[in-house]
């Protein structure tokens, strides 16, 4: 059995692979540690295989003035914790990187090079370049270039999306793509990543790409409610795209080629559908959505 320790307790991502890894005692025991202040230095990293780095910020803003919050947690923190992990011996680092150091690149193959376009993509992309210098035999750095990340209790647009799901009648029909990682996936992809004790660089996303207007779709479903899906609109939002940001982060294409995203394992254990119903089931465990 593996022991992981997880370096972001109470975060999103820190208490839902805690949860997933319960589920399987016999693959890997799990421990965490807060990143908030400097108590965590005075941790012992020793015993552990694996540490899975979550702590960091998002898009807390853009502007000039949080620029070094962002280098700070998002770089400089990562570095720090990956060079304490390697004095104690630990075999593995997993750092949370994400498909932004892509910018606005639309469809991403494996010829496509980095261009982050704000502090959050350059400060992920500098601290996978920290981490790869340190990287040696004995310590193995795996980076995870996520996609938008989403489920139950996630934050950003997903949540914002599903609200106008419950609400709208009509929604713009546009024929985008979109690479997603539902967190049960994700939480999966990480469980083989510690078993096999893999190091690299990876991209893990849902088998599908999604297309907005459908996935909204689905969750105005999963809620008992019909919702039209408009054509005509696609031109005008590509184009919209290019120069309003939250439409492009809703309508534009951002998506790996899917032979990017393969592994010696599946990590998949939900479908588009069924990852729609878990996420959107009420306190009662019920949906309208049929898998």
């Amino acid at each position: 059995m593996k022991r992981l320790l997880i370096t972001g307790a109470g975060s999103y991502l820190g208490t839902s692979l805690e949860s997933h890894l319960k589920r399987h005692p016999q693959s890997c025991a799990v421990d965490t540690v807060d990143m908030r202040d400097d108590a965590w230095k005075a941790r012992d990293f020793s015993g552990y295989d694996a540490v899975f780095h979550v702590a960091g910020i998002a898009h807390v803003s853009s502007s000039e003035r949080d620029a070094d919050l962002y280098f700070r947690v998002n770089r400089d923190l990562a570095v720090e914790t990956a060079r304490k992990a390697r004095d104690a011996a630990v075999g593995q680092f997993i750092f949370m990187s994400s498909i932004i150091v892509y910018g606005d690149a639309g469809l991403i193959d494996r010829n496509t090079p980095p261009r982050p376009r704000d502090f959050y993509g350059q400060s992920k992309l500098q601290a996978e370049e920290g981490l790869n210098k340190l990287a040696t035999d004995r310590f193995r750095v795996a980076v995870i270039r996520a996609p938008m990340i989403y489920g139950k209790g996630s934050r950003g647009n997903y949540p914002r999306l599903a609200a106008l799901a419950r609400r709208l009648p009509l929604f713009p029909d546009c024929d985008n793509r979109r690479s997603m990682l539902h967190i049960d996936n994700l939480c999966e992809f990480v469980r083989l990543l510690v078993a096999n004790g893999d190091s690299g660089l990876f991209f893990p996303q849902n088998r599908e790409h999604v297309r907005t207007s459908e996935m909204v779709r689905l969750i105005a479903e999963a809620h008992g409610r019909r919702l039209r899906l408009v054509p005509g609109f696609g031109p005008l939002l590509r184009v919209m795209a290019g120069r309003v940001g939250i439409v492009g982060k809703v309508f534009g294409d951002l998506a790996y080629d899917p032979a990017l995203s393969g592994y010696r394992d599946d990590y998949r254990l939900l479908d588009l559908r069924a990852s729609i119903l878990a996420t959107e089931a009420t306190a009662e465990g019920k949906s309208n959505v049929h898998a």
